[in-house]
């Protein structure tokens, strides 16, 4: 919590001047807030920069966000692409919903769909940041995010968080997009992704779509 706090005293700048970008382009609310499911299948509201236009998932695609989405406005789109619009779920850490690293906090209609294994991912806190996040993001298909954050939770350790945090700003250069299902239903006979020797992963590389 005092790491996440010290954060939002270092990213305050950066927030600053995004909400007044949101302002200036359509007037709309700066925060958009949404319940996601937390650890133990708890719900809580989780913060983010607005970068679409208020109402967007009521509309095109839905929950999902393709890549070049018409509900992304100017702004919106500088923000996903550095991932500034996750900087208010500092907040969220502070308020102990959430942890700086752990498998991203889901939609509860998405969670209902989860087989006892998937469920394993509910364990642990939520993350800002995870072990999906810096092997893909959301450009992999959903099913095997959701078994490399069971992988996380079978194998997190101090040791892991620390290496996953080192990599997390390599991973904001790569794609955010989910693609037309939002990554949802698309199947993969992919295994759980080992380390290896080198401390890499041996998931292969896969070009953001």
């Amino acid at each position: 919590m005092v790491v996440a706090a010290a954060g939002l005293v270092v990213a305050s700048p950066a927030l600053a001047l995004a909400a007044l970008g949101i302002k200036l382009e359509d007037r709309g609310p700066v925060l958009f807030r949404q319940r996601r499911v937390g650890r133990g299948g708890e719900e809580f509201e989780l913060l983010k920069l607005r970068t679409m236009v208020v109402g967007a998932e009521r509309q095109g695609a839905g929950y999902a966000v393709d890549r070049g989405d018409p509900r992304i406005t100017r702004v919106g789109r500088v923000l996903r692409r550095l991932s500034i619009d996750e900087l208010p779920q500092l907040w969220n850490v502070v308020r102990g919903e959430m942890s700086l690293v752990g498998p991203r906090p889901t939609l509860r209609y998405q969670v209902e769909q989860y087989t006892d294994r998937q469920r394993r991912r509910l364990e642990v806190k939520p993350g800002i940041t995870g072990w999906a996040q810096v092997h893909g993001r959301a450009s992999l298909p959903w099913d095997e995010r959701i078994e490399l954050d069971v992988w996380y939770v079978e194998n997190r350790s101090g040791r892991l968080d620390a290496r996953i945090l080192a990599r997390t700003p390599r991973a904001l250069l790569s794609g955010t997009y989910k693609g037309q299902t939002g990554g949802w239903g698309t199947k993969s006979a992919l295994k759980s992704p080992r380390p290896d020797s080198s401390g890499s992963s041996a998931l292969p590389t896969r070009n953001p779509e």
